[in-house]
């Protein structure tokens, strides 16, 4: 069972607030080792996301008071990931969490005797750099760990991404992430489309397309890593009031940073319709609505010798049909 994380919704005057004078289509390249602070607009026609929108988002999160309860729930399920491995990380590597959870977490792990932060805005620390995770500025095999959390759904080449990292790892070094998956905010999706539909005869992408767990493990594959795990925890989120969420998702850096979204803000009408929705159509029975979020995990390991690899075909010494004594039949012959 999802486990039910239940968040009050601090009121607001007028509902359109929580979404910035913007309305709910509201907020990157950044620098990396080198001298490098800004990047100029992504300019590939494929470009899905608008990367400096998102970091301006974050940036935002921060100063308002960033909500990082999915953050800390994620860096609980990395360390009893982690504390199943024996082996230790000497050098250890945090890519793209909104906060410093994870390189928390790595610094305390045995064995570990460094932990860079690569953040996404800001860095603060003697082992934190800004650094985009579609440009990592890391030297082929120069890390034995490589983890990230809920920020790779944001890239726009998420296999380019995950060859960089595999690239950044030491032969036999590991990558353990976490990213939203697909059915991450079907609620508030439905909710906006319908109303949108109905008061504007339309729709416009509100809210952001998240990885399918079914590509996750191929995109692995991919990308090179050996021994690819893939696995889905559903996180269900309640709130009083609809517009909690949206409160959230501002204080998340999650509002809509797609390019191809509607630069009009969203209408008051609309949004009131999409809240009555969302309260009739996914409210519990004491009255709060469900949010749903969808945590994908990925783990992978840079190839290496000592790795359990499958038989070459033809490679085997005894028959199948032996171990299951029974009778062989050749190609085109019915079974007896």
């Amino acid at each position: 069972m999802a486990p039910d994380l239940t968040r009050r919704w601090r009121g607001v005057a007028d509902p359109r607030a929580a979404f910035g004078p913007a309305g709910f289509d509201p907020e990157t390249a950044a620098g990396h080792m080198r001298d490098e602070t800004k990047e100029a607009p992504l300019s590939e026609p494929l470009a899905l996301f608008d990367r400096n929108l998102i970091r301006r988002r974050l940036r935002r999160a921060e100063r308002i008071g960033f909500a990082d309860f999915l953050i800390l729930r994620a860096a609980d399920d990395l360390g009893e990931r982690l504390a199943a491995i024996t082996r230790a990380f000497p050098v250890a590597l945090d890519l793209g969490t909104a906060t410093a959870a994870a390189a928390r977490l790595l610094a305390q792990r045995p064995g570990t005797t460094l932990v860079v932060r690569a953040a996404p805005t800001q860095a603060g620390g003697p082992h934190e750099l800004v650094a985009d995770e579609e440009r990592l500025p890391f030297a082929e095999a120069s890390l034995h760990l490589v983890t990230s959390l809920l920020a790779l759904q944001s890239v726009n080449d998420l296999p380019g991404a995950l060859v960089q990292i595999r690239r950044a790892l030491k032969p036999d070094g590991l990558f353990i992430g976490c990213l939203f998956g697909g059915a991450t905010l079907t609620e508030l999706r439905q909710s906006l489309a319908e109303a949108e539909s109905e008061l504007e005869g339309g729709l416009s992408p509100r809210v952001s397309p998240f990885a399918d767990v079914r590509d996750a493990g191929s995109l692995l594959q991919r990308a090179g890593f050996a021994l690819p795990v893939t696995d889905v925890e559903p996180v269900t989120v309640r709130y009083a009031h609809p517009l909690g969420l949206l409160q959230d998702l501002r204080a998340m850096g999650l509002t809509n940073a797609l390019v191809a979204r509607r630069r009009q803000p969203l209408r008051r009408a609309t949004l009131m319709r999409a809240m009555a929705i969302y309260a009739e159509r996914f409210s519990d029975p004491d009255g709060k609505v469900r949010a749903s979020f969808e945590m994908i995990w990925l783990s992978g390991w840079a190839r290496h010798d000592s790795q359990q690899r499958p038989l070459k075909p033809g490679s085997a010494k005894a028959r199948l049909a032996d171990a299951l004594r029974t009778i062989e039949a050749s190609a085109g012959e019915k079974a007896g």
